[in-house]
């Protein structure tokens, strides 16, 4: 009706083109001042698909000493991409068909809160200590590409003391918080590794939950650093790619 209505006036010689034509101030690119990001110069990249790339000599080191090594533990503090790293690579070498799941651990230490008084089924309690590990796989799956990689069992997150008794064979294990685990616990987790599995174990020794003598991370780490096919990558201050007051903060705490 609207396109008869315009060839009627047009004929009629009542119709205004110019009312029609397209406004150049719409056709014009939109500028920031000072010479800043400019939409008809963009040229970043707008692909969807997140490249791992390391940040620090530190992490290559990590990245490449998980590619050449069945076992590799990564200590540093935080900020420096212990954990996101491994996950990452644990998606990558899901995706690529190099394993078959993927087993992420982490031990459930109370930090001055207890488990009893948080609401809902074990599961439930457990899904706190938990969420950084769900945080880190959302960033590299979607939501609903890690729901339904769950459901199928591909992708299991379980805590420290559900580890006892298996055996991981082809899988990636990362065992994430290892400074709250005592000597015991990661001699356990590390004896889980099984035939064409990877496993990855991070933590922190200076931030542990536990007493100061219980956490084995550092002590398990100082023997294995002699044995060969076992990779020990220490990470430092200048490997934080977190907010640079961390590394700040960090220097004097």
């Amino acid at each position: 009706m609207t396109k008869r209505s315009a060839k009627r006036r047009q004929t009629q010689g009542v119709l205004n083109v110019q009312e029609f034509q397209r406004d150049d101030r719409r056709q014009r690119n939109l500028q920031v001042l000072e010479g800043g990001w400019q939409p008809s110069n963009d040229d970043r990249d707008q692909s969807f698909v997140k490249n791992l790339r390391p940040k620090s000599k530190g992490q290559t080191a990590l990245m490449e000493a998980i590619d050449a090594h069945a076992l590799c533990l990564a200590l540093g503090p935080a900020g420096t991409g212990k954990t996101y790293i491994a996950i990452a690579k644990a998606v990558e070498a899901l995706e690529a068909g190099k394993v078959g799941r993927i087993v992420l651990s982490r031990p459930a230490v109370e930090a001055g809160e207890s488990l009893g008084y948080l609401p809902g089924a074990m599961e439930d309690k457990l899904a706190p200590y938990l969420r950084p590990l769900y945080d880190a796989l959302t960033d590299r799956l979607s939501a609903k590409r890690l729901k339904a990689l769950m459901a199928e069992g591909l992708i299991e997150i379980a805590p420290v003391g559900f580890m006892r008794g298996r055996t991981l064979n082809n899988a990636f294990v990362v065992i994430d918080e290892a400074q709250n685990c005592t000597y015991g616990q990661i001699k356990m987790l590390l004896t889980r590794l099984g035939w064409h599995s990877t496993m990855v174990v991070t933590g922190d020794p200076a931030q542990t939950d536990l007493l100061p003598d219980l956490s084995g991370l550092h002590t398990v780490a100082d023997r294995l650093e002699s044995v060969e096919n076992i990779a020990v990558i220490r990470l430092t201050d200048s490997d934080i790619v977190r907010h640079p007051l961390v590394a700040s903060m960090l220097g004097v705490l």
